[in-house]
C-alpha cells in the first residue's frame, strides 16, 4: 500500500504551496485515482513519490516503510511509475525499450534471464504492441508510444503501478483497453495509483477517488461520494449535471453550455 499522510510540497519561485495536508491511501487490488482541474497539484504528487520534488510537509510511505528510507534502485523494485512526459532521447526499439523495465532487477552485470525475458513478453502482449515491437521508438505516434510507456512500466513489475495520465493521445478503443488492464492488474491484487482528467472513465473504473483543489483533498470515498454535482461544479468552475452512466451506472459528469444551442445573440 502506498499511504501519503499530510504531505506538503513548496516549489522555491512559488509563493504558496502546491500540496497541503494531502492524505490518503492506495491500497493493494484497487485502482485509486487522483482527479481534479489543471494546476491542482496532481502530477506533483508523482513527483514527490518518486523523489523528483522533496517535501515540505508529511511523509509517503510504502507498506508502512517510509520512502525516504527506501534506496531508488529498491522502490524501482516494487513501484512501477508512467509519468506524464517523457523525451525519447535514443532511437531504441520498442523491444529494448520495454527491456529497460527489467533494469532495478538486473543492475549492471546480470544478464537477463528466462524470467525477465518472459515478463518483457507478456508486458508487450499485454499492452498489444507486439506489431511494431521491432519499431523504433521515434517512429512511433503519440498513442503507440504512451502504451510502450506502459509497457515498460508493466515489465518492470512490483507491487504498485503509479500512471500519471496513461490514456493521453489514445483513441476511444485503447483508451478503453488500457483502463480494462489497470482493473485486471488490481484484481490480480496490484495497487493502481491513477491521475487522470477523464472524470467519466474513472468513475467506472476506479474504486476510490480523490479530489484535489488547489493542493488540497476536497473530496475522497467512492466514485458516489465524490462525484457529487455542487462540488464538481465549484472546483472545475463550469455549469454540470451529474446522471448515470447507461452501461454500468457509475455516476457520470455532463458538462453544460453556457448558452442554448442556436442562441446567437449577443
Amino acid at each position: 500500500m502506498i499511504a501519503f499522510h499530510d504531505v506538503g510540497v513548496r516549489y522555491t519561485r512559488r509563493s504558496e504551496p502546491v500540496l497541503r495536508g494531502v492524505s490518503f491511501n492506495a491500497a493493494r487490488g484497487r485502482i485509486t485515482a487522483v482527479v481534479g482541474p489543471n494546476g491542482s497539484g496532481k502530477s506533483t504528487l508523482v513527483r514527490a513519490l518518486v523523489g523528483r520534488v522533496p517535501l515540505s510537509a508529511g511523509s509517503i510511505a510504502l507498506d508502512g516503510a517510509s520512502i525516504a528510507t527506501i534506496s531508488r534502485r529498491g522502490l524501482a523494485t516494487r513501484v512501477a511509475v508512467v509519468t506524464q512526459r517523457e523525451e525519447q532521447a535514443f532511437p531504441l526499439s520498442v523491444l529494448e525499450y520495454v527491456a529497460l523495465g527489467r533494469y532495478p532487477h538486473l543492475g549492471l552485470f546480470r544478464a537477463a534471464a528466462r524470467s525477465d525475458r518472459d515478463a518483457v513478453a507478456r508486458a508487450i502482449a499485454l499492452t498489444e504492441t507486439e506489431a511494431f515491437s521491432t519499431r523504433a521508438i521515434t517512429e512511433l505516434s503519440g498513442g503507440e508510444w504512451q502504451r510502450v510507456r506502459l509497457a515498460r512500466a508493466l515489465a518492470q513489475g512490483g507491487e504498485a503501478v503509479v500512471l500519471d495520465e496513461p490514456t493521453t493521445f489514445l483513441d476511444i478503443g485503447h483508451e478503453m483497453a488500457i483502463f480494462e488492464l489497470l482493473s485486471r492488474l488490481a484484481a490480480d491484487g496490484q495497487a493502481v495509483l491513477l491521475v487522470s482528467h477523464q472524470l467519466n472513465l474513472v468513475a467506472r473504473f476506479a474504486e476510490h477517488i480523490v479530489l484535489l483543489h488547489e493542493g488540497r483533498v476536497e473530496a475522497v470515498g467512492t466514485p458516489a461520494d465524490v462525484m457529487q454535482g455542487a462540488v464538481l461544479e465549484r472546483v472545475y468552475a463550469w455549469p454540470l449535471v451529474i446522471t448515470r452512466d447507461p452501461a454500468v451506472g457509475a455516476p457520470a459528469l455532463v458538462p453544460l453550455r453556457t448558452r442554448p444551442r442556436g442562441d446567437r445573440s449577443s
